[in-house]
């Protein structure tokens, strides 16, 4: 009976977040020992899914990843593809201020690349709804700067759509931020 009491609790905890952390289950149950019998238990059951050490999510979706590393968001295509703005299947890709490694991981069979960005660069995101769930994803002007601030390859079609849509000031203002020369190259790609 005890335990039913801490697995309701945990269930209800977990279906209201994307991530959570051992930590947060330990706040619950409050035994550490405990706390990772329940979660080794639900993780066989495949009622939860382990992240990294610690971290784990209700949901085997690799784009919820984003919220163990934030501050973070969703970007470059994944950003476009979320934004309705790229139709083809891409990899998760999660842009974030902390000292990580950076590159390809492995996340529920799928890749997720993380790159990491100067925190004066951090910036240019809204929240979008995804499942049950607000996620940080860049905006169109923002996706653009980094795309070429991580020089991805940037197609002659995105660009041709991208100047239809794209805010010339909010562009403009994003760009006061980096260095004079990588502002012209951006510039002279968007063609504004």
């Amino acid at each position: 009976m005890h335990e039913n009491k801490h697995i309701n609790k945990i269930k209800n905890f977990i279906k209201k977040t994307p991530v959570f952390s051992s930590k947060d289950i330990e706040r619950i149950i409050r035994n550490k020992s405990y706390t990772h019998l329940i979660l080794s238990k639900l993780a066989k059951r495949g009622e939860i899914f382990r992240l990294t050490k610690g971290f784990y999510s209700s949901y085997d979706d690799p784009t919820f990843f984003v919220f163990y590393f934030k501050p973070a968001y969703i970007g470059l295509y994944d950003a476009l593809s979320l934004n309705n703005f790229w139709e083809q299947e891409t990899n998760t890709t999660i842009i974030t201020t902390r000292k990580v490694r950076t590159g390809i991981r492995k996340v529920f069979n799928s890749n997720v690349i993380v790159k990491r960005i100067k925190p004066k660069y951090f910036f240019g995101f809204d929240y979008l709804k995804y499942e049950n769930f607000y996620i940080p994803v860049s905006d169109l002007e923002k996706t653009l700067i980094d795309i070429l601030y991580f020089k991805e390859p940037l197609t002659k079609q995105i660009l041709k759509d991208a100047a239809k849509k794209i805010e010339k000031r909010k562009i403009i203002k994003y760009l006061k931020f980096y260095p004079k020369n990588f502002q012209k190259l951006v510039l002279h790609k968007i063609k504004i």
